[in-house]
This record gives structure tokens, C-alpha cells and sequence, in this order.
């Protein structure tokens, strides 16, 4: 069933949308995590990826909470 908002805009489309980006997202982020992972149990060696590596988890998991709270908004019309 699709549904158009007061704009006219297809949230079912948007929906679906965001559902195929959090999940290549969600991907990205485990794999950031366990890049996080593997470098603490290398540590010491290798401690100066720390910042780079910690800063791309950082970023990946900021993006999926944004677009999980987009999904709960457009899901909640």
C-alpha cells in the first residue's frame, strides 16, 4: 500500500529507501567495529591508527542513528 504525505511525497517509497541504506549501513558499521576491535587487540602495536580508525567508527554509527531516527519519523506519519 503506498501512501503519499500532505506534500505528495511517497513514504512508503522513502521508507524502503532508507530500510536499503540502513542496511548496507549497518553492515558498514559492524565492520568498523571490529576494525575498533582488532586494533585494541593489537595494542600497543599500532596505537598512532587509533584517532583514524576510532573517528570512521565515529562517523558510520553517527549516520545510522540519524537515519534510524529518520525511518522511526517517516514511519510515525
Amino acid at each position: 500500500m503506498r501512501i503519499r504525505n500532505w506534500l505528495g511525497i511517497d513514504t512508503m517509497s522513502d521508507i524502503e529507501t532508507l530500510k536499503a541504506e540502513l542496511k548496507k549501513l549497518s553492515a558498514k558499521a559492524t565492520s568498523a567495529k571490529m576494525d575498533l576491535h582488532d586494533l585494541s587487540e593489537e595494542l600497543p602495536t599500532d596505537w598512532e591508527r587509533i584517532p583514524d580508525v576510532a573517528a570512521k567508527a565515529f562517523t558510520v554509527f553517527q549516520e545510522l542513528t540519524a537515519k534510524r531516527a529518520a525511518l522511526k519519523r517517516l514511519e510515525s506519519q
